[in-house]
């Protein structure tokens, strides 16, 4: 359902964007219950090599770092639209994204879809970007459009969100 649009390269100034990642009080209420969403117990895992990325700090797990894969519902979707699916968080509460007015550094390399949505949480465009750089403009371009409300980053491969950027002021 994703489409591709042609984007012009839009700056927004410095500090206009906020990148979320999935709120610590959220996430701790949910070690506490034991449970996900979806009433999944939970199971710590470690993974040997690495690189899932964190929705919790919102970069790539280091080796032998012990994480938690939860059901969680990401922000700005509703009806048809309305989303939940598996997300990587570490297993005890983290320092959190220190720099939410910044792309995020340790997932900048990765190829991302970046999705819209508009303020009835209904998909408004997608675009395939190759990586953070390319997607810091995508993301301006689609925030800087009267409809959109929040677009989100997600993971190629299995379609998992990452995180959601908002323009302040939304």
């Amino acid at each position: 359902m994703t489409q591709q649009t042609e984007i012009q390269t839009t700056q927004m100034p410095a500090g206009t964007l906020t990148y979320q990642a999935i709120p610590a009080e959220d996430l701790d209420a949910i070690r506490a219950a034991r449970q996900d969403e979806a009433g999944n117990q939970l199971e710590v895992q470690v993974h040997a090599e690495g690189g899932a990325p964190l929705r919790c700090c919102l970069r790539e797990a280091r080796a032998g770092e012990r994480l938690l894969l939860i059901v969680y519902s990401p922000p700005g979707t509703a009806g048809a639209y309305a989303e939940r699916g598996p997300v990587f968080i570490h297993a005890e509460r983290c320092d959190g994204y220190p720099t939410p007015h910044a792309y995020p550094p340790g997932l900048i390399g990765r190829q991302q879809v970046v999705r819209a949505y508009d303020r009835q949480g209904r998909i408004a465009d997608g675009v395939l970007v190759a990586d953070g750089q390319q997607a810091r403009a995508v993301i301006a371009e689609l925030l800087a459009r009267p409809e959109v409300e929040l677009v989100h980053l997600r993971n190629v491969g299995y379609g998992c969100y990452n995180f959601a950027v908002r323009a302040n002021g939304r």
